[in-house]
């Protein structure tokens, strides 16, 4: 497995101080955020991330994000794409670049829950996605899917029953651990087997639940929160162990959104979990 840092997680780094913070830690690769984003008065995972390439640009950029990448000895895992199936021109745009950067594969998200009833939204994904393959041939690029909490995909199985039919070279999926404890966990090894073929990607991070107080009933409240690799919910030591013995040999790209040690601390912690649970490091 080779591993690499998605930049979402990489707030507070310009595009050219994370090549190089990722090199000299001894990371394999990068996959680069795309999106255009909001600004905010600091730099944060969701609003005014400084490591973001914008959409709008994107095209443009290219030339510029394989040079700094190329440079630095890095890898290109992949794209971390923001687009949703049903915004046809901004995958286009997504799927001409990844092609243009040799990057192989990028993310286009389901839809959020809510808004039209469930089966509703899953009919619409499945079409979608069905003509984003034909797309994705034509580029020579895999579109994945991301099993991600609050969307119509928030589970192995559901991304199955999405992508029945469509061809796992053009449409593959993306596991995400820590996700998984906040919706849709179904067993790990479980859920590694049924994808087989169609497991083409991993992120990885971790989660926890925590009481927030009680209800007027007397229930106790909850919510989740990111966490560190070692210290959320999800074994991820077991996780990676697991992805090793299915079978799965290809990237693991971490998005750690836990703010609990500065940024450059925890990117190397992270690495050295990862390498030394398969006995790398």
């Amino acid at each position: 497995m080779r591993f690499s840092v998605f930049t979402a997680s990489l707030p507070q780094w310009s595009p050219q101080e994370a090549v190089g913070h990722l090199a000299a830690q001894g990371w394999d690769g990068v996959e680069w955020r795309v999106v255009d984003q909001a600004d905010a008065p600091e730099p944060g995972f969701w609003a005014g991330n400084r490591c973001t390439w914008p959409l709008s640009t994107l095209t443009e950029d290219v030339p510029r994000i394989a040079a700094l990448t190329q440079e630095a000895g890095l890898g290109l895992s992949g794209v971390g794409g923001y687009a949703t199936c049903h915004q046809r021109d901004d995958v286009e745009v997504l799927l001409a670049a990844t092609a243009a950067l040799g990057a192989g594969r990028v993310r286009v998200r389901t839809p959020d829950l809510g808004g039209a009833p469930y089966p509703e939204l899953f009919a619409g994904a499945r079409r979608a996605f069905a003509e984003i393959a034909e797309r994705a041939a034509a580029h020579g690029v895999q579109v994945l899917v991301e099993l991600h909490h609050q969307t119509v995909v928030s589970s192995a199985s559901a991304a199955l029953r999405l992508l029945d039919g469509v061809d796992p070279a053009a449409v593959g999926v993306i596991h995400d651990l820590g996700n998984l404890v906040i919706e849709g966990g179904e067993d790990v090894r479980a859920g590694l087997e049924m994808l087989g073929d169609r497991l083409a990607h991993v992120h990885v991070k971790n989660a926890s639940w925590h009481p927030t107080g009680t209800a007027h009933d007397g229930a106790t409240t909850w919510e989740h929160r990111w966490d560190t690799l070692a210290g959320g919910q999800a074994d991820v030591r077991g996780y990676l162990r697991t992805l090793r013995e299915v079978g799965y040999d290809g990237w693991v790209t971490l998005e750690d959104f836990s703010t609990a040690l500065p940024l450059e601390e925890r990117t190397a912690r992270d690495l050295a979990l990862l390498r030394g649970a398969l006995g790398d490091g």
